[in-house]
This record gives structure tokens, C-alpha cells and sequence, in this order.
């Protein structure tokens, strides 16, 4: 099973738009820079965890549902392969159309357990990530090889890249902190970048076509 998972072909693809997009500064890198600015190290990390976690939880339930689904015919595989494709272009298009707008965040005392459930159910209960990725994964699923366990994996990846580059915004803004007073401009640019990069994937994705039809 690990050889057919590493072995994918579309794998340097994944981890290259996942870093991409892990390492793009969204609402969720601006909430753990807060917590971080206001409370810490330690509860920025913690914030991280958590965060991941719940990303974790609807990467699960998004393989889930995607295996069930795929499971089906190629034909449900080209329909998920295409909506996927066009919803990626859809959150391109809103994230480039979308105001950016400074809000102050205000924290308590940093208690790690309280700060690490935050995360978690803000993040689990966010159902953009679950579609988002239930729009990003078929992109590179095999349609060959096991769906649930190729969304499992890919998914899992997908948390741990951004576990490393928001544990590295931690470790950043907690050492330059006097630096993040220009945060206003850099929401701007991260949000003109995102959207290119979830537009082209979305337009890649779709001029692939699907596999599964060969």
C-alpha cells in the first residue's frame, strides 16, 4: 500500500501546490499570528496543534466521503474531478475580490488546553476546509488505486505541510515581531497570490480531464 501511495505520479505535483498553499497566509495563519502576537510562543504553537487537528478531521471525513462516492463509476470520478475543479476556481476568483480588513484580536491568558480546543473547533467546524478539500484531493487520486486510502494520505500530507509552515510563522513572528506592524500590505499580496494559485489549479485540473475515462 505505501508503495502504490509514494509511487503516485501526481505526488511531486501535490506537495508542491500543498506547500504552496500551506505556506500562503490565510485566515488561519492571521488567527495563530495573533495568538502568537498577543500570548506567545508556546500559544502559538499551541494554536497550531490545534488548528491542525480539526484540518485533520475534515481531510478524514472528506476521504470518506470522496471514497464513497468514487467508489461508484468513473463517471461519478469525472463529475467530482470537474466540480472540484470548478469550485477551486470559485474560492480563486472570491479570494481575489475580497476586501482585506484588519481585525483586532484580543486574548487572555495564554492556558494552553483552552487555546488548543479554540483551534480545534474553529477549524473542525469550518465547512470551507472540508470542501475545500473535497475540490482540492480528487485532483490527484488514481483512479487505479484505492480512493479512501489516497484521500487519507493525501490529506494527512496536506495537514503536516501546514503543521511545518504555520509552526514557522510561529517561530517568525515571535522572533520579529516589530516587523508584522506592515501586516495590513502583506494581507493584499497573500490574498492576490492565493487566489492565482487555487485559479490555476483549477483551470489545470480541468484541461487534465479525468483519468478514469481511459
Amino acid at each position: 500500500m505505501s508503495e502504490t501511495l509514494f509511487g503516485n505520479p501526481s505526488l511531486p505535483a501535490f506537495l508542491l501546490a500543498s506547500l504552496v498553499l500551506a505556506a500562503t497566509p490565510g485566515p488561519g495563519v492571521f488567527y495563530i499570528l495573533a495568538r502568537t502576537l498577543a500570548q506567545g510562543r508556546r500559544a502559538g504553537l499551541c494554536s497550531v496543534a490545534g488548528v491542525a487537528m480539526g484540518n485533520l478531521g475534515n481531510a478524514i471525513g472528506a476521504a470518506v466521503g470522496l471514497a464513497a462516492l468514487l467508489a461508484i463509476s468513473s463517471l461519478a470520478f469525472a463529475v467530482v474531478k470537474y466540480a472540484g475543479a470548478a469550485y477551486l476556481v470559485y474560492l480563486g476568483i472570491k479570494a481575489l475580490g475580497a476586501r482585506s480588513t484588519a481585525e483586532e484580536a484580543t486574548f487572555g491568558e495564554a492556558a494552553l488546553a483552552p487555546i488548543f480546543r479554540d483551534g480545534f473547533v474553529v477549524a473542525l467546524l469550518n465547512p470551507k476546509t472540508a470542501l475545500f478539500f473535497a475540490a482540492f484531493l480528487p485532483q490527484f487520486i488514481d483512479p487505479a488505486a484505492s480512493a479512501l486510502w489516497q484521500s487519507v494520505f493525501f490529506g494527512s500530507l496536506f495537514v503536516l505541510i501546514a503543521v511545518v509552515t504555520d509552526s514557522l510563522y510561529v517561530l517568525t513572528a515571535s522572533a520579529v515581531s516589530p516587523a508584522l506592524s506592515r501586516l495590513d500590505d502583506a494581507r493584499g499580496v497573500a490574498r492576490y497570490l492565493s487566489g492565482s494559485v487555487l485559479i490555476g489549479l483549477g483551470v489545470l485540473a480541468a484541461l487534465s480531464g479525468s483519468r478514469s475515462a481511459e
